[in-house]
Formats: structure tokens, sequence, C-alpha cells
């Protein structure tokens, strides 16, 4: 079967499934959740073992250190892919809501209900435990789930996809509520962005190349999961301590994450107080420093920042700083180099901290608090699918009601229009 009648029988197989778990009751779908991570734990070794083949490729092939670390499944990984599925299993149902009841004048009882988005395409790189949080959120939310995953996370998507539709069978749900493409092949993806009768949203999750081009080549709308250049900024008036605490979690816990800090902003107020201390804490770590003119002046050994770095989402232990003369300074820096994802004041000032919040229009806006925190677990969703740097349908985390659309629902007795 060539590549492209994969892809079609794929999605319209998932098109026929997608009426069936649209149906589906919630103890059903819970049920099948709870067996994946049964399912899961079972397999812990066969899972590892597949992924172990990722990380040789991977290494082979000269992957940066901090990729292979996205890539690679550990204890931690699997507790939690676990813990993503219980939590998702969890939370109410989104399916079947009523949102809000209106009588109109005439008698007309209207509401709105929740119900799925029906077939949803999701791309994304790296990180196999995505293909757990998606299947678990998508079928929670009633929807179906293509999955393509990036080559190099090949295997351990494969035998995480056999896991899902094992439990899904034994569930007597549709198998076809989850497919993982099963081909490294990248004509796939074009041929799937083409699929509009069939697929109702794309969700690209991963670097910038990857959105830009399902953007520029899909033909199904595209929620879109841009890059994260998040920033800190310190205040002229904070808790020092607090501050390096907060800088050096969101630089240096996980630096290949979109929630990572890429931008350090520094009040002139606070900065000889604050950096070099700050910058030798990220030098042990062994944080590349790319400051801006005052920066390098007053820290030895950073680099000179060029207008390419501000705007750079490294995913890597490398952090840009630049020293403001105003909080406005910083949020007009924000604004120009910022993508919509993530921003943090550390500020003792609450009427400053007010201000920030009001004129930052990220998808998280964050006081006193890392970066760290943007993600879908963290902030009581569960599970997410990816974090929508959009406004238009979704904007930051996507759990289970952002899976979801509401259609009217009118109830009459007879009324018709004059």
């Amino acid at each position: 079967m060539t590549i492209e009648k994969t892809i079609v029988a794929i999605a319209e197989q998932a098109k026929v499934a997608s009426r069936k778990i649209a149906a589906a009751d919630s103890e059903q779908k819970n049920r099948a959740l709870a067996l994946i991570a049964e399912k899961l734990k079972r397999s812990e070794e066969t899972i590892k073992a597949e992924n172990r083949k990722d990380l040789e490729l991977a290494r082979e092939k000269g992957m940066a250190p901090a990729m292979v670390d996205r890539l690679k499944i550990t204890d931690a990984t699997m507790a939690g892919m676990i813990k993503g599925l219980e939590a998702v299993a969890a939370l109410p149902d989104p399916v079947g809501e009523v949102t809000n009841t209106e009588t109109r004048p005439n008698g007309l009882m209207v509401s709105r209900v929740r119900i799925p988005l029906g077939v949803i395409a999701m791309i994304y790189e790296s990180r196999p435990n995505v293909t757990v949080d998606a299947a678990a959120l998508c079928l929670k939310a009633g929807n179906c789930a293509i999955l393509r995953g990036g080559s190099e996370a090949f295997h351990s998507n494969m035998v995480l996809a056999g896991i899902i539709s094992s439990a899904l069978d034994e569930s007597n749900l549709p198998e076809e509520t989850v497919q993982v493409i099963p081909t490294r092949e990248r004509d796939a993806v074009n041929v799937l962005l083409k699929q509009d009768e069939l697929i109702d949203l794309v969700i690209p999750r991963g670097g910038e190349p990857l959105i830009r081009f399902v953007v520029e080549n899909s033909s199904i709308p595209v929620l879109k999961h841009y890059k994260g250049v998040c920033h800190v900024y310190v205040d002229r008036s904070c808790d020092m301590d607090q501050a390096a605490k907060i800088c050096l979690n969101a630089k240096t816990h996980r630096p290949g994450v979109c929630n990572a800090m890429e931008t350090l902003l520094v009040h002139e107020a606070t900065a000889a107080r604050f950096l070099p201390n700050m910058v030798s804490r990220f030098q042990a770590e062994k944080v590349e420093i790319r400051g801006c003119e005052k920066t390098t002046d007053l820290v030895p050994g950073a680099k000179r920042a060029d207008q390419n770095d501000w705007h750079a989402e490294y995913l890597d232990l490398v952090l840009s700083v630049k020293i403001v003369a105003t909080m406005e300074e910083a949020m007009d820096h924000i604004a120009r180099y910022g993508s919509s994802h993530t921003d943090v004041i550390v500020t003792d000032d609450y009427q400053r901290a007010n201000v920030f919040v009001k004129n930052v229009a990220s998808s998280m806006v964050g006081v006193n608090v890392s970066t760290r925190f943007n993600d879908g677990g963290e902030l009581g969703l569960g599970a997410e699918i990816g974090i929508s740097t959009s406004k238009l349908h979704a904007f930051g985390p996507m759990g289970l009601e952002e899976l979801t659309t509401r259609k009217f629902v009118v109830l009459g007795r007879g009324q018709t229009r004059h």
C-alpha cells in the first residue's frame, strides 16, 4: 500500500470511529484510560527497550544532549505518563456539559452543549510521552487522534500505540480512536495535511520550522503551538534569594522544553546586586550567557548578544540577558521579541505586578513563580495536548475543554419564524 493510501485509510477509519467515541459514556472512557495505565506498568521493560533503540540512533546522528533528554523514557517519564492517565480519568467529562440555557421571548429554550471536535491530527517531535498524553486527552474529550511523532521516537511511539490499541479493544471502544502513523517517511505528513474532509483540526507541537511548515502546507485548520521565547523580569524591588531560585529553576530544570526561560530581563536598579552572583550560579550549571552591553560590562565572561538572540528559543543551556531602565522597557521587549508563551515578573510591589499582568498578553503571566509552571498538569488540567500561543479557539495549555466545541440545542413547542 502506498503512503497516500495508508494515510487516507487511517483518516477514513478515524472519521468512522469518531461518531462512536463521541457517543461513549464517561465510565467506558475512564475504564479504557485505567487499562492503558495498567498495560503501561506491565510493559515498562518492553517500552524502555524500544526507547533505547531510538536513543542509540539519536546519539549516532549527533542530536543535541537537551533533545536526547527529551527523547528518553525514564522511570520518572513512565510514572508521569501513568499519573497523567489517572489525572485525566479523574477529571469531569466535558462532553455533554450544558454551559448555559436561556428561554427566549417566543418560548424557545436555547442551550449550548459541549461536543467533541471530531478527528484531531497531531504532529510533534521527540518526547514520546506526548503520545500517551494526547491519546488520553483526545479519548476523554470524545475525539479520535491521529498521531505523527518525530522519526527520532519511532520505536517508542509504535510500542505505545500498540498498548493503547489493545486497551481500547478490550474496553469495547474502536481501536481507530487513537492511531499512530506507522512510517518515518516525511511524505506522510504532506498527505495528512490535505485530508480536510476527514480531519477537523491539526495541532503541530515542536520547533518553529515544523510549525511553520504545517501552517504553510495544511488545508486543515491549525492550532499553533509556536516557539516558547519565555522571559523572567527581575524588578527593581524584589527578594533576591527568591529571584535567584526562580531564575535558576526556569532555565536549568529542563532547558530543552518550551516553558524554559530563554531571556532574563533585569531592572538597572537591581542589576549590580543581582546579576554577578546569579551569573555565577548559571555558569556553575554550564549555562552560556549572552548579554547586552551593560551586562557584558558588569559580568566577566558573558558573550555579547546580537539581535538574533532576543528572538531565540535555544532549548539548551544558553541564556540571553538584558538590563532595562524601566519596567515599561521590559514589557516593550517582551511585546517585541516574545512568543506569547510564558512571561514572569519577580517583584515585591503589588501595584507593579498588577501593571505587568494587565499589559503582558501571554498565555501564562506569572508573578514570583518559575516559567516552568505553564504546563497542563501543573495548572490543573491533568495532562495537556500542547500549549497554544494563538488566541483563536484556545490560548495556553490545552486540556479537555479546549478539545471540545459547543453546539446550540433548541427546544420548542411548535414555534415557527415570522
